[in-house]
């Protein structure tokens, strides 16, 4: 079983920075892509800023291209997102997840319905 912790959240004002990470622990040896989600109050999750194992191949959603780096450690168990120039549109409950796929596409990538596994996640308000 594998578990998925995030941490990183918080409140920043506008034009600000966080950065946000996850961890997956357990059994591990199966991870393929992990993505980072987020759900606005009232709305559905969607992908933000999902990342291949190796690292090498990430996927941006249109609103957050030049402001969001997504990357990942050696040893693919630890994602970070640096949330750079953060908007109040960025508030919302950022969600880790992983599935075992060592391919997809950018669409596949991006989509909820990919992914099997989700950690709790963690809430970032960026106030004006």
């Amino acid at each position: 079983q594998v578990q998925l912790e995030e941490s990183g959240g918080g409140s920043v004002q506008a034009g600000g920075s966080l950065k946000l990470s996850c961890t997956a622990s357990g059994a591990t040896s199966n991870i393929g892509y992990m993505g980072w989600f987020h759900q606005i109050l009232g709305k559905e999750r969607e992908g933000v800023a999902p990342i291949s194992p190796g690292g090498n191949r990430v996927y941006y959603t249109d609103s957050v291209k030049g402001r969001f780096t997504s990357s990942r450690e050696r040893g693919k168990r630890t994602v970070h997102l640096q949330m750079d120039t953060l908007e109040p549109d960025d508030s919302a409950v950022y969600y880790c997840a992983t599935k075992s796929a060592l391919a997809m596409t950018e669409l596949q990538a991006l989509s909820v319905d990919y992914y099997g596994l989700w950690g709790q996640g963690i809430q970032v308000t960026v106030t004006s």
